[in-house]
């Protein structure tokens, strides 16, 4: 079976490469979050030739295929137009079993939901624009966005993964909601046990949260049931705008600990259970 995703956007760090990194990384995503493997890609290009230097535009191609090579990926193509701003990313082809696709829709009630990135990359990027960040922030936010999910996807069959999908824009409710929604169960999370990037609470609290964030917020707050005790810039992480976020995974909590056992120890990254799915109730999400 043929999938297929087309994902780009604009600088979000200081380093073409990176950049561009970052943006294939993200691009390959969805095609993860399906349980299919990437087969070949196709870059998407918007570049102000008369402002930048080809250098510029060379490094930002060189940090896709680089990433795109490291997904054993092939970039046998592309579109470029002249743009007032840099955009980059790709069209990714991939192929998975039929039998072995994995939707957004398909949550069991019970399920435990597990998240293999931590959160905060909108609030930090946020943050890098106004020079507020520290390296130690920039570095975690660059590393974990240019992180690709290939083995949290690779062993999503062996634990017999029910639903998957990719935390992006619409940040971590925003992606539970249309995992709860398309397979009509509630989602019972608990704040305390979602990961964030190093410093991501105090960039919060002085103000760092992009507009993306507020509006997912905005939308996303008429279908969840937050805790009396969340604090509103609490609430706002949950919904912060992510790039190249982590998978979100519901699996049968008999397998959940040594799905997180085995990929925490063959990664060095750290994914975690956030909470449970529940039977249909008053709000899609209930987040302590």
């Amino acid at each position: 079976m043929i999938v297929q995703t087309v994902d780009f956007f604009t600088p979000i760090v200081d380093s073409p490469y990176e950049f561009g990194q970052i943006a294939a990384a993200n691009s390959l995503s969805d095609i993860y979050a399906m349980g299919a493997i990437p087969s070949f890609a196709l870059n998407i290009v918007g570049f102000p030739i008369k402002k930048l230097s080809n250098e510029i535009l060379s490094e930002i191609l060189k940090g896709g295929a680089d990433k795109a090579k490291e997904a054993g990926v092939s970039i046998i193509g592309g579109h470029s137009i002249d743009d007032e701003e840099p955009k980059y990313g790709l069209v990714v082809t991939g192929e998975v079993e039929e039998s072995k696709l994995i939707r957004n829709s398909t949550a069991h009630e019970n399920d435990a939901i597990i998240l293999t990135k931590p959160l905060g990359t909108g609030i930090i990027s946020t943050a890098i624009k106004q020079d507020k960040a520290s390296s130690s922030m920039i570095a975690q936010a660059i590393n974990s966005m240019k992180y690709l999910n290939a083995f949290s996807s690779s062993i999503m069959n062996e634990f017999d993964t029910h639903a998957a999908t990719d935390i992006s824009g619409f940040g971590l409710l925003g992606h539970l909601y249309e995992m709860c929604k398309g397979s009509n169960l509630s989602a019972k999370i608990t704040f305390n046990k979602i990961p964030f990037l190093e410093g991501v609470n105090t960039l919060a609290n002085d103000g760092f949260i992009p507009s993306g964030t507020k509006r997912n917020f905005e939308y996303i707050s008429n279908f969840v049931s937050f805790s009396s005790e969340l604090t509103t810039i609490q609430k706002m992480m949950t919904a912060d705008a992510q790039t190249s976020g982590g998978l979100l995974l519901a699996l049968p909590q008999k397998e959940a600990n040594n799905y997180i056992k085995r990929f925490n120890e063959e990664t060095g990254q750290i994914a975690q259970q956030i909470g449970i799915f529940k039977s249909k109730s008053d709000y899609f999400i209930n987040l302590e």
